[in-house]
């Protein structure tokens, strides 16, 4: 029979969430770079101090950034390299950023153990700003070891939204 591995050795890895930002090294201003063409396109200057999550509209033209220092920054590239709105909702640091693929929505997840979901609209005429609406608060993880909910994840279809907390459980709101 094949020889089993020493079991010492292996050390069991962090979540991916986890192990992923602790390793990052967190820089003050953020770029976006052409690979095509191998050169920077352009450099958004958040108003925060370290960004945790990351996720770009589905359009491509907006990005929403959560932070450590509670704050959450809505993008318009096509508008400045500027926030175009900060939302500063939450108690504690924001751990999770998603945008709905069809639908105008948009959720941030923290570790105060909410779960904040916007109506977040993009206008197709390059003159009007987006519209931003804050529409439900949703909680039940626990807070454990000074975490709350460490992922969200909507739906592809569906206004269903899926959060993963550090207490182990993971949710599904569906309303």
């Amino acid at each position: 029979p094949p020889a089993r591995p020493d079991r010492r050795q292996s050390r069991p890895l962090p979540p991916p969430s986890l192990h992923r930002t602790a390793a990052l090294p967190l820089l003050p201003i953020r770029c976006s770079y052409n690979l095509l063409k191998q050169e920077l396109t352009q450099k958004l200057n958040p108003a925060v101090k370290w960004i945790s999550s990351l996720a770009v509209h589905p359009g491509g033209d907006n990005v929403i950034v959560g932070s450590y220092d509670k704050k959450l920054c809505w993008f318009d590239t096509d508008l400045s390299t500027s926030p175009y709105r900060t939302l500063r909702s939450h108690q504690l640091a924001v751990r999770a950023v998603a945008f709905h693929p069809r639908l105008p929505l948009f959720a941030s997840a923290s570790d105060d153990t909410a779960l904040h979901v916007y109506h977040g609209r993009v206008f197709a005429d390059l003159l009007t700003n987006p519209l931003i609406v804050p529409v439900k608060v949703l909680r039940g993880h626990k807070v454990t070891d000074h975490l709350g909910i460490m992922a969200c994840a909507f739906h592809p279809t569906l206004p269903w939204v899926f959060t993963a907390g550090a207490d182990g459980v993971v949710h599904l709101y569906t309303d």
